[in-house]
């Protein structure tokens, strides 16, 4: 029987090990934490279908300066890090070109066209189905203004085919009863579902992984045993040698440490998201909600409601800054008046992100034997199940049902 190594316990990585197992393969997962305590632990438990468009697209551009003025705007770069961004800024500046935009749009959207029917199928053989909602996602806006400025989102999923649709004035009250009379135009996105806990989905997932006869290995991979053009084994801090056939790497904003080790760097960069979890919040929600404008998101989820959101670029080892958090709590106050930050815990996580916000999914160009499934960015939870299936399809040979040129990991 093949063996295989997925490095990273993670949601992508998790989800791509349950897949392998249930394939016939003899898989093992390896991490140094236990599943889900990376950025699966903290994530906006949103399956966001509707927000693949690139970061670079020029809506973006225009509202940057604002943002990288503002101490508390929605994008933060800590100067320590900033020389070591120059690399990743060029080649996110060329991503901002038209003609690639429209490329960047067409591979995003071919992924999340079917994220929540690979997702649906992924719940339903684990017996997971009842921990996705029913519920949508609002997306909120001031007024005309704000709704223009973001009306290349709209723009975009028009031309791809995305449901979605425009409310006014009372029917967003009437889908949200907490939200302020300050909103005064909404987009429901009826296919952005949210999940009832996304640490729980990981270590539920990983479960059922272990019940195939998989295993969970300990440890951090910090080398790699190299032949034949190829990996013949992962190296760990402690000394373990772990034996593999096929290796897939995915360690999320890691894997560009991994990576570098094979002769095969990634301009994978971390954006640091925070959180702050309210278990005692004083409303209820059905609906997720996002407010552009001011570039945070809400949650009911993990028994209470999660506030998230925000930028900052400050390297995988910089301490936490959680005034980001607090930040974040302040403007949930502006959608939702009568929230109440009670029975709170901060949080910050690392997103792997890329230049492009285009994934890498497939085989290395460099290593006969290995894959990578990295730089989702905040699209990790929505991406999770259709990169599991694309994973193994490529691992047995079946052929993928999307072209996976778009995320070679050779196209920077």
């Amino acid at each position: 029987m093949s063996s295989i190594a997925v490095v990273g316990a993670g949601i992508i990585g998790t989800a791509i090990a349950h897949a392998l197992q249930r394939g016939g393969f003899a898989v093992t997962l390896v991490d140094r934490d236990a599943p889900g305590r990376g950025a699966s632990w903290g994530n906006m438990a949103s399956i966001a279908v509707t927000e693949f468009m690139p970061a670079s697209r020029p809506g973006v551009w225009a509202q940057m300066p604002k943002w990288l003025l503002d101490p508390e705007g929605p994008v933060r770069i800590r100067p320590a890090h900033m020389p070591r961004l120059v690399p990743w800024f060029l080649r996110f500046l060329a991503a901002s070109r038209p003609s690639r935009l429209r490329e960047l749009e067409a591979a995003g959207a071919a992924l999340c066209g079917r994220a929540l029917e690979d997702f649906e199928a992924l719940l339903a053989e684990t017996g997971l189905s009842r921990m996705l909602s029913a519920e949508g996602c609002l997306s909120l806006y001031a007024d005309e203004t704000e709704f223009r400025a973001d009306r290349d989102h709209i723009d975009i999923l028009e031309r791809f085919g995305f449901r979605h649709e425009i409310l006014d004035g009372k029917a967003i009250r009437d889908l949200e009863p907490a939200l302020t009379t300050r909103i005064a135009k909404a987009v429901l996105f009826p296919d952005n579902r949210s999940v009832s806990d996304p640490y729980r989905l990981v270590t539920a997932l990983a479960e059922r992984f272990q019940a195939l006869g998989g295993i969970l290995a300990a440890g951090e991979v910090v080398g790699f045993e190299k032949g034949e053009g190829g990996v013949s084994a992962l190296l760990l801090t402690d000394g373990r040698r772990l034996a593999a056939d096929r290796v897939v790497l995915a360690a999320g904003a890691f894997t560009g440490r991994l990576s570098r080790l094979l002769g095969e760097p990634i301009p994978l960069e971390t954006e640091r998201g925070y959180h702050t979890q309210i278990m005692a919040p004083g409303i209820a929600m059905r609906h997720s909600i996002i407010w552009p404008a001011r570039a945070f998101m809400v949650t009911p989820t993990a028994g209470g409601i999660r506030v998230g959101g925000t930028v900052e670029m400050a390297g995988l080892d910089a301490p936490p800054d959680y005034r980001r958090a607090r930040v974040l709590v302040k403007r949930a106050r502006e959608a939702l008046p009568g929230l109440r930050a009670e029975e709170t815990s901060e949080w910050m996580g690392h997103r792997p992100a890329l230049p492009d916000t285009v994934p890498v999914i497939g085989p290395s160009a460099k290593r006969r034997n290995v894959l990578y499934a990295t730089g989702h960015g905040h699209l990790g939870l929505t991406y999770a199940a259709t990169t599991a299936r694309l994973i193994a399809d490529l691992v047995t040979g079946a052929k993928p049902p999307v072209d996976l040129r778009p995320y070679r990991v050779d196209r920077f």
